[in-house]
């Protein structure tokens, strides 16, 4: 029977794997001692999968419920035989809701301004179909995809471009240090000076994607920022800049938690020849029928999680860690149990 160390903040994981042995556990507790006889994790963000945490330990395979996965060492795990699988797209619908509702009651107008979006996979791509369904232009840049999304019908452009074009730039990349596609301070001086003044600037992907000590020298952009760079200890003068300012919740939908759950159960009962119980949780999102501004606007508003933000920074992992997680707008008549 597979021993399986499970984050304890993962919700709707209790009982749905069977056939092994499951301990959850809090994120600080997920050590090399609690490790070394796992067979299998799985984790979120905060747990760091590298040689520091599995080097002597029995662990084969681990899922992450979550999108990212710059916190996988992935030359180690590689290295060492070690599978893994994310959870991509679970959280997009969640992460589009936050960006639309910031976007439209901070006075963004979808018929008659321009959306540039940088990074159009699972979530830039709902960003999108939400957008053109609000009437707005949308430009988007995404070099590794041009190719593919070009032809998907979206209109690509080079970054100079969307940055001197867009009366918004939401970004929504990966974090990637290194490498022909590095995104790492993507947005620095150079890139901000191109920006259209007054435009707002949304980071709800990662933080280190935008040049944090960079943005405090351009009064003129209206941030909105879910993610930033050393979370939790996070940049108080960017806090006060920015006009929604949150604990990296854009993605914590209800439905993109249970999607996410949903999807680390999967993988681990694939890779351990398991049964698992879905039953109740939110499959894949669909598109083709996005929801309208009014109900983007009566699903969510940030101004409740940015004042409690602004008020207790150093609350940041608390203020997470205890999030209510609300409803996509599709699914926002439905009580939470």
């Amino acid at each position: 029977m597979p021993r399986i160390i499970a984050d304890a903040a993962i919700p709707f994981l209790e009982g749905r794997l069977w056939g092994a042995e499951v301990v959850q556990l809090p994120a600080a507790q997920i050590t090399r001692e609690a490790v070394s006889n796992a067979d299998g994790l799985i984790i979120r963000t905060r747990t760091r999968c590298n040689a520091a945490l599995l080097r002597g330990s029995s662990v084969k395979f681990i899922a992450t419920a979550t999108i990212g996965t710059d916190h996988l060492d992935e030359n180690y795990l590689a290295d060492n035989g070690i599978s893994w699988e994310n959870a991509p797209g679970c959280n997009a619908p969640g992460v589009a809701q936050y960006v639309w509702s910031a976007l439209l009651r901070s006075g963004f107008d979808p018929g008659s301004q321009t959306l540039g979006i940088i990074g159009c996979g699972h979530v830039g791509s709902i960003v999108a179909e939400w957008g053109s369904a609000l009437g707005a232009r949308i430009l988007v840049n995404d070099p590794p995809a041009a190719d593919t999304l070009k032809a998907r019908g979206f209109a690509i452009t080079d970054l100079h471009e969307l940055l001197s074009t867009a009366d918004a730039i939401t970004v929504h990349t990966p974090l990637n240090h290194s490498g022909q596609h590095a995104t790492f301070n993507l947005l620095s001086n150079k890139e901000l000076k191109q920006i259209k003044p007054g435009a707002w600037l949304i980071n709800a992907a990662r933080g280190g994607i935008t040049d944090e000590e960079a943005l405090l020298r351009f009064p003129g952009l209206r941030l909105i920022t879910d993610t930033w760079t050393g979370e939790p200890d996070i940049d108080r003068a960017l806090l006060a800049r920015s006009l929604y300012a949150t604990p990296h919740i854009a993605g914590y939908s209800y439905e993109g938690k249970q999607r996410a759950t949903r999807m680390a159960l999967e993988a681990t009962a694939r890779f351990f020849g398991l049964d698992c119980d879905l039953s109740g949780l939110t499959g894949p999102y669909e598109p083709g029928n996005p929801p309208t501004a009014e109900q983007i606007l009566a699903s969510y508003d940030p101004s409740a999680d940015t004042k409690a933000l602004k008020e207790a920074p150093q609350r940041f992992e608390q203020l997470r860690a205890s999030y209510s997680y609300r409803h996509e707008p599709q699914y926002s008549s439905t009580p939470i149990r």
